[in-house]
């Protein structure tokens, strides 16, 4: 039964974290690069921390959470590449969204705080 609990939850959580995560891409407001091309890198790593407890979620949220964080950073450095199935993916709003486009050093730190944000999340879940 905790099973099927954790994993309902975690879904839930996963189409919590969906909306504004898009949305981060899309708004046109006050603060829109940042929200667009920093904050939005905060929603992504909590998301695939999410995504990644709900298929191993017998795994220690830490360890899912600092997977996500050097998975993410190494995306990030990925960016500095551009072979051409690389520029094909990122012509295309889910590669850019999941690959990016544009290495920048300030996207580090927003991954740091989706890091402690996404273990803190996971780390609730695991206690429902």
């Amino acid at each position: 039964m905790l099973r099927s609990k954790r994993i309902k939850w975690t879904l839930i959580s996963i189409l919590i974290i969906i909306p504004p995560g898009i949305y981060s891409k899309f708004y046109e407001g006050p603060a829109s690069y940042w929200v667009n091309y920093s904050f939005g890198g905060v929603l992504y790593v909590i998301f695939w921390c999410l995504v990644v407890f709900l298929f191993l979620g017998n795994t220690k949220p830490w360890k899912i959470a600092t997977s996500v964080l050097i998975i993410t950073c190494f995306l990030e450095i990925l960016q500095l590449w551009h072979p051409p199935f690389l520029v094909f993916l990122r012509h295309h709003f889910i590669g850019r969204t999941i690959l990016g486009t544009t290495f920048t050093w300030i996207d580090f730190p927003y991954y740091f705080v989706g890091y402690a944000l996404g273990w803190l999340w996971l780390k609730f879940l695991n206690s429902t």
